[in-house]
């Protein structure tokens, strides 16, 4: 990858592993004294297309094949449980981890995308956004893709 300086590749994952690695010489390097959430919006806002996951996330692998199918090929966050729940905090601040778990809402375990700085959802999202023609010209508006 291109630029990463600051971020440890995964074997096997294909994913991207948040590393506190002090170096200021990659925009999308990590700033040691960055909160969890404060490194996780600046990382939305940085990539068109971005998808947070727990390693080995079947359903995220599910997500890059079919973004990669239509030609875009996402920035990839494999988090960890305390960064997960940075990035459920970020969607609804006054939940709770009881209230989060019994609610309608997709489960934590789930992967996140994020397309031009706004949450889709999970899996289903996704595949919703594509079966009703909606993905691709939102790829397109958000400049993921060109036609």
């Amino acid at each position: 990858m291109q630029g990463l300086r600051g971020y440890r590749p995964l074997t096997g994952g294909g994913g991207v592993r948040l590393e506190l690695t002090p170096t200021t010489s990659s925009p999308l390097a990590i700033d040691v004294t960055e909160s969890v959430e404060m490194r996780i919006q600046r990382l939305i806002s940085e990539n068109p297309v971005i998808i947070f996951s727990r390693s080995a996330c079947c359903m995220c692998h599910v997500m890059k094949r079919l973004l990669s199918s239509l030609g875009v090929h996402p920035t990839v966050i494999e988090l960890e449980e305390e960064e997960i729940a940075a990035l459920s905090s970020l969607d609804n601040p006054d939940s709770s981890d009881s209230s989060s778990s019994s609610s309608a809402t997709p489960s934590s375990a789930d992967p996140a995308l994020f397309l031009g700085g706004t949450r889709v959802g999970g899996l289903e999202s996704l595949v919703a956004l594509h079966l009703s023609s909606h993905l691709v010209p939102k790829l397109v508006e958000i400049g993921a893709i060109q036609l």
